[in-house]
């Protein structure tokens, strides 16, 4: 059946982040903080959930788990989820686990938290790639450890890539405990190549770092790519954990749960011990994320494509009208990461401006991200044409007025 990526869906006064939380998320203010346009006026291309409706098979097993009538304390007590994801990594990455090595949090974040928590001690050091998710830096902070960042390159497209020396440099020093991956990147939509991974791998394996791999956009690929989990290329290295989700995928990150995978043993059992909902789960959450993995393919594929016309709408329209913008179309993620100082180059606080200007709420800059990011703004393309196309008439329409105002 076609899935209708088109149409418009009112989220006020559902208590979304995305509609009500961004004075706290973007601006770190409160209710007094105003705008020139109303909240529902605003058009929102910032926090990384969809605008598009949860597919109706997952709908659908949410309503059948309900109808079920009882919502008790749950946990994982089969092997019918299991089953499920595990099918799915075999099919899309030709990669398996061991059961017992999966265990579940209630999202990649926190997961991030409990793992800084427990794997790096005081004095030493945690490794990623920048511009990285600004909440690496506060799960860093969490755990009173260091974020060491180690800058990726950028080339004259804007395209990202690692910076192996600088990189190497840093994870040998003698306080680096621990590396934070993340494949596909965000927010620079890289998906990391065979190559790029095992130059990667083998710096980790020759300073015996821990690594968690958070491959949270793993299935969110421009059709054509695919997905290495960096597991598959490390299949003996006991200090590598995975963290995956159906959540980003298929727009349900409400539900609050995620896949993390710890091969070593011990780091399983404390990880579990530490467990802040001791072991329990949503039911409805379970009954979601199962179908997902077992129904959930047809939408992905329209996703994507759909999504891949998006980001020509957006190449096409820089192009047109901005070209001093330095973007390259991701090769995975729905969110575009555009290098606006060209643009407006006497601009400092990027999504202020926008806000104030254009009505266009996003993300960018070092306050949101970590290092690496200043001048660049992170679009969400997911969300119906004709929005993206409003949006980025309104940004087209604030730069403009901006330069004549000079």
């Amino acid at each position: 059946m076609p899935y209708d990526f088109d149409e418009i869906i009112d989220r006020q006064h559902t208590n979304a982040l995305n509609t009500d939380g961004f004075r706290g998320y973007i601006f770190h203010a409160g209710p007094e903080k105003q705008f020139p346009f109303k909240d529902e006026e605003f058009v929102r291309m910032w926090v990384a959930d969809m605008e598009f409706a949860t597919a109706p098979e997952i709908r659908q097993a949410i309503k059948d788990r309900l109808d079920r009538r009882i919502l008790g304390y749950s946990a994982m007590f089969t092997d019918d989820y299991y089953k499920a994801f595990s099918a799915w990594c075999r099919a899309h990455y030709d990669w398996s686990f061991p059961q017992e090595q999966l265990v579940f949090s209630p999202g990649i974040i926190p997961a991030l938290y409990q793992l800084v928590e427990l794997l790096v001690g005081e004095g030493e050091k945690l490794i990623t790639p920048t511009p990285a998710y600004g909440y690496f830096q506060h799960a860093a902070d969490y755990g009173k450890v260091e974020l060491v960042p180690s800058p990726l390159k950028r080339d004259g497209s804007g395209v990202f890539r690692m910076d192996l020396e600088d990189f190497e440099r840093r994870c040998a020093d003698p306080k680096a405990k621990l590396v934070v991956w993340c494949n596909p990147h965000n927010p620079t939509g890289r998906v990391w190549s065979e190559e790029e991974q095992r130059a990667v791998a083998a710096i980790i394996e020759k300073y015996r770092l821990w690594v968690i791999s958070d491959e949270i956009h793993c299935d969110l690929l421009r059709q054509g790519q695919r997905h290495i989990p960096l597991a598959k290329l490390m299949p003996d290295y006991p200090r590598l954990i995975t963290c995956m989700s159906a959540s980003k995928t298929f727009n349900m990150a409400g539900l609050m749960f995620s896949n993390v995978i710890i091969r070593d043993e011990a780091t399983r059992r404390a990880f579990q011990d530490r467990d802040k909902i001791a072991g329990f789960l949503n039911p409805l959450s379970v009954a979601a994320h199962q179908a997902a993995y077992e129904k959930g393919g047809p939408w992905l594929e329209e996703l994507k494509a759909y999504l891949d016309g998006n980001f020509r709408f957006l190449r096409d329209f820089l192009d047109e009208y901005l070209p001093e913008a330095v973007f390259s179309p991701p090769e995975a993620t729905y969110l575009a990461w555009v290098n606006m100082a060209p643009c407006l180059p006497d601009v400092e606080d990027l999504p202020d401006f926008f806000a104030n200007k254009a009505g266009v709420l996003l993300e960018g800059g070092d306050d949101l991200f970590v290092g690496n990011a200043q001048g660049y703004v992170r679009l969400n393309l997911a969300m119906p044409r004709s929005i993206v196309r409003t949006g980025m008439e309104r940004i087209r329409d604030a730069i403009l007025a901006h330069r004549q105002e000079k």
